[in-house]
C-alpha cells in the first residue's frame, strides 16, 4: 500500500499540478491571443450598461436560465451537482487549514458530525447526478450524440466520487490525518501519516487520488474546459 499511496497521493499530485496548470496556461494564452471578431455576437435584448452585461454574464454562467427552459430535468441535476461540488470543495479546504470558528462553536464531536453529514449529502448528490448523466447518454435521446470522451469523463468523475464516499461512509480516519498529509505536500515535505497507512481506507484514498489525478490532468484538454471559458463566452453574448 505504501508504494501505491506514494505514486497516487504524492508524486502523482505533483505531476498532476504541473500538467493541469501548464495545460490551463496554454489554453488561456490561446484564448487571449485569438483575434477578436469584428462582427458583434451579442444576442437581443442586450444590456445597455457594462454593469448590466457583467450581471448577465454571471447569470448565464451560474444560473443558465436558457438551459432550464430547454431541458429542465438536465438543468436540475446539473444545479444539484454543481452546488454539491461547491460544498465538497469548501469542505476540502479543511485539508489546508481547519476552520477558525466552527470547531469552537460545535466542539470536536459536533464538528465531526457536521462534516460527516455535509460531506455525505454532497457526495450522494454528486453521485446521483453523475449516474443520471451516464444513464442519459447510455439510454436516452443523447445516446447517438455521445462520444467516448463523454463516458471517460463521467467514469473518472464517478470514480472520484465513489472513492470519496467510501472514505466518508466507511473510513475511520479523521480530518487531522488527511490535513497532515495534504499540508506535507504543500510544504514539499511529503509523507503519508501512519494512521492512514494502517487504516481501512488507505486503498480508498489512493484510488480516489488516482481518479483525481487522471481527471485533472485531462481537464485542460477536454471539453470540460468550457467551464473556464464560459465567462468570456457569456460576456460576448451580451456585448
Amino acid at each position: 500500500m505504501e508504494t501505491y499511496l506514494q505514486i497516487t497521493s504524492i508524486w502523482g499530485v505533483y505531476l498532476t499540478a504541473f500538467v493541469f496548470f501548464a495545460g490551463m496556461g496554454v489554453r488561456i494564452y490561446q484564448w487571449a491571443t485569438t483575434p477578436r471578431s469584428p462582427v458583434p455576437f451579442g444576442m437581443f435584448p442586450k444590456p445597455a450598461t457594462r454593469g448590466g452585461r457583467i450581471a448577465a454574464m454571471l447569470r448565464d454562467t451560474f444560473v443558465a436560465p436558457h438551459s432550464a427552459q430547454i431541458e429542465p430535468r438536465m438543468w436540475t441535476f446539473a444545479m444539484l451537482f454543481h452546488l454539491a461540488a461547491l460544498a465538497a470543495f469548501v469542505g476540502h479546504l479543511r485539508l489546508v487549514q481547519e476552520y477558525p470558528v466552527l470547531p469552537k462553536l460545535l466542539g470536536t464531536e459536533g464538528m465531526n458530525s457536521f462534516a460527516a453529514w455535509a460531506g455525505g449529502i454532497a457526495g450522494t448528490l454528486m453521485m446521483v447526478a453523475v449516474l443520471y448523466w451516464i444513464g442519459r447518454r447510455t439510454f436516452g435521446a443523447f445516446k447517438n450524440l455521445s462520444v467516448p470522451e463523454d463516458y471517460l469523463l463521467l467514469g473518472l468523475l464517478l470514480g472520484v466520487i465513489v472513492m470519496g464516499n467510501h472514505m466518508r461512509f466507511f473510513g475511520d480516519v479523521h480530518a487531522a490525518e488527511y490535513r497532515a498529509w495534504f499540508q506535507s505536500l504543500l510544504l514539499f515535505r511529503p509523507h503519508i501519516p501512519e494512521e492512514i497507512m494502517t487504516s481501512n481506507v488507505g486503498w480508498s484514498l489512493g484510488t480516489h487520488m488516482l481518479f483525481v489525478d487522471l481527471f485533472l490532468m485531462y481537464f485542460p484538454f477536454s471539453k470540460l474546459v468550457h467551464a473556464v471559458g464560459a465567462f468570456a463566452t457569456n460576456l460576448t453574448r451580451s456585448e
